[in-house]
């Protein structure tokens, strides 16, 4: 005679693990066949949720403080600015330069795919960084705050014009 199969919840007996599958499903809403089995999924699965929120947390927001930075004038007034990778996201990602005067942007080889595309589009701005060598000039003639991003919106950051 076959083994008969108990339910750790209400002690009814079943012919098999089928027939205790299929109870505990319908009068203990739970896919599986014990109680502790339900007891550790449920552990395994938030723990894995809250695993992949903070990650994903991580990389969307990476370094939430601003990085503000004031940029090198050389003796022919052009205001130098390099921009590096940092967190997924533009470094520094604040820049304070002065209206009227020319800025030279270079992207650094830590800065790498799309982020190469470098847009200002309130300043008319869109340039294809090749290369770490590259300058990305112009003079900004109004003065405000103006977002700059990548040509896909991943990286952005904002260039404050005085």
């Amino acid at each position: 005679m076959a083994e008969r199969v108990k339910c750790e919840t209400c002690n009814r007996e079943f012919k098999d693990e089928s027939g205790l599958a299929a109870h505990n499903a319908a009068k203990h809403n739970s896919l599986s066949g014990k109680p502790k089995e339900r007891g550790m999924a449920i552990w395994v699965y938030s723990g894995l949720a809250i695993f992949v929120i903070a990650v994903l947390a991580y990389l969307y927001l990476g370094n939430s403080s601003p990085q503000v930075t004031n940029v090198s004038s050389s003796q022919l007034g052009v205001q130098k600015i390099v921009i590096s990778m940092q967190n997924y996201n533009y470094y520094p990602n604040t820049i304070t330069v002065e209206a009227g005067k020319p800025v030279e942007i270079t992207l650094d080889s830590s800065v790498g795919g799309c982020y190469r595309s470098f847009n200002i589009p309130s300043l008319g701005v869109s340039y294809r960084s090749s290369n770490p060598g590259d300058k990305i000039t112009f003079t900004p003639t109004k003065k405000g705050s103006f977002e700059f991003a990548c040509s896909m919106r991943m990286g952005r950051g904002t260039i404050i014009v005085k």
